[in-house]
């Protein structure tokens, strides 16, 4: 049987944590951030845990993370 590719894009915006759980980084932070307010944009800093509903999905497309 072949090898499962890794999907490049994947391994590069997420990373498994010891625990096995993947960390994204937050959305909405590249552009049109005058009208966003400075709490807002601060909290958009902070790496989150990807929900359960995608960790399946996301360990198939990086199998070797």
């Amino acid at each position: 049987m072949p090898k499962v590719k890794t999907k490049r894009a994947a391994a590069k915006r997420f990373k498994l944590t010891g625990t096995g759980k993947l960390k994204r980084n937050k959305a909405y932070k590249r552009h049109i951030l005058t009208k966003k307010s400075a709490k807002t944009k601060r909290n958009l800093r902070k790496p989150t845990m990807t929900d359960e509903g995608n960790v399946k999905n996301m360990k198939k497309l990086t199998p070797y993370l």
